[in-house]
């Protein structure tokens, strides 16, 4: 099931980082379990009432605050306008309306996506009657809130969640039938991921069936190539776009959010001239989030001067880069000569068939006891964990229980050991994968 995609938008100053990290905080203990993973300070997952939701802030990226121009407020509007499904428009009641509110409030008039206004800093009866001046903006109802303490936030998150109930019935019926892989190519500007598209579907897109699968209207198209069939999901190249001239963190990362939220398997490319950036690793990091099969492409290997240790090089420093999930598969290629693209399928094919690999819970057993007996997790103050049994979890990716006497006692380091064991044994390269431990 796809989760759905809030956008915070708004000028400067008014409080949209500190509703966005409102709002994440409920979730993110339980979210961010994998120790040394990158914090995106404006990407996140939250939960409420049992629904889980991707949050975007994007006042974070604009540089400068105050001085910034009308213009880029109004190009990151747009853009949350096209990516996201629903979009919060935060304004401030101790200013009122400003000019740049007004601006704001047109664009939002003319779209067809939901608009939730949220009227900050509202924390005494007298600011209650303030609020009503926003009536103005012609956005219908509005949610007074207190980012600061919290107050009113719960009214929004109702709001917020019976909007994407609505949503969500067609799709999850169209997905249950739907038995392709679904594969997002990602990566920073010119990284090759339009050549990589072009090479993979040919000029004349090779299109075999459209389906107009989900209500925002993208069409997730199917393609034949090399013997396998498969999806794309709209990213670079397949939609045309406005060209965004500055490359600005903003752009790329919103655009991978909508790709990732919709594939089983990203197909991150990154620049063998430029190396694996921040901005690589905020994209990889994004995926891994989402539980999202992953295949690291290194395109524009034919630029490269080779040496004998050339690509091992390379790869280690990639792998150091994507620690603690190292093991993830990384190929080669160039969309200019055509080198290792079909390898590069073939490679997300095998990662998607991981991603939905289910081991019989006798067999699972058999296995792992064994090795548990062999390694049990070391004892802490006196007290020894004994593990009886484990289970893969009924989820659409691979989750596994593993109930035991005292799973408070059960280290990182021991997790680790049965993660990287489970990886050997049951091949799940490329695929994030989630170890619980219990209470039995």
């Amino acid at each position: 099931m796809n989760n759905s995609i809030v956008a915070i938008v708004g000028r400067p100053n008014v409080g949209k980082s500190t509703l966005f990290n409102r709002l994440i905080q409920r979730r993110e203990a339980i979210v961010d379990d994998v120790s040394g993973v990158t914090r995106d300070r404006h990407y996140g997952k939250s939960d409420w009432n049992g629904k889980e939701f991707s949050l975007i802030d994007t006042g974070g990226y604009v540089e400068g605050s105050d001085d910034i121009f009308e213009e880029e407020i109004r190009k990151q509007v747009m853009l949350a306008l096209e990516e996201c499904d629903i979009i919060v428009f935060v304004v401030d009641v101790t200013t009122g309306i400003s000019p740049l509110d007004e601006s704001v409030s047109i664009l939002l008039r003319k779209a067809k996506k939901p608009v939730f206004v949220a009227i900050n800093k509202v924390d005494n009866a007298m600011r209650e009657a303030d609020a009503y001046e926003f009536y103005n903006l012609g956005l219908g109802d509005f949610y007074t809130i207190s980012s600061i303490n919290g107050s009113g936030t719960g009214e929004l998150l109702d709001a917020l969640v019976e909007e994407m109930e609505d949503v969500k019935e067609e799709e999850e019926s169209l997905d249950a039938t739907d038995e392709l892989p679904k594969f997002a190519v990602v990566g920073r500007p010119n990284a090759g991921k339009s050549s990589f598209i072009n090479a993979l579907v040919g000029k004349d897109r090779n299109i075999v069936t459209d389906i107009a699968g989900t209500t925002r209207d993208t069409i997730d198209t199917t393609y034949n190539k090399f013997g396998f069939d498969f999806k794309l999901v709209d990213t670079a190249g397949i939609r045309k776009k406005s060209k965004v001239k500055e490359d600005i963190e903003f752009y790329s990362v919103m655009r991978a959010v909508r790709a990732i939220e919709h594939c089983d398997v990203a197909i991150l490319m990154i620049d063998a001239t430029r190396g694996f950036e921040g901005q690589d690793q905020n994209i990889f990091w994004l995926a891994q989030k989402n539980r999202k099969g992953i295949v690291i492409l290194v395109n524009k290997w034919d630029l490269l001067e080779k040496e004998t240790n050339t690509m091992k090089k390379c790869e280690e420093m990639i792998r150091k880069e994507i620690a603690p999930f190292t093991d993830v598969p990384i190929v080669f290629t160039s969309t200019v000569t055509k080198q290792r693209l079909l390898k590069a399928l073939e490679t997300a094919v095998e990662v998607h068939k991981s991603r939905s690999n289910k081991i019989a819970t006798s067999k699972l057993n058999e296995t792992m006891l064994a090795l548990i007996e062999n390694f049990p997790p070391p004892a802490i103050k006196g007290k020894y964990v004994k593990i009886k049994y484990c289970m893969q979890l009924p989820t659409p990716t691979p989750q596994f229980a593993f109930f035991a006497n005292l799973p408070q006692y059960i280290r990182d380091p021991y997790k680790r050991f049965i993660e990287n064991k489970m990886r050997e044994i049951y091949d799940f390269k490329g695929v994030p994968i989630t170890i619980y431990f219990r209470q039995k």
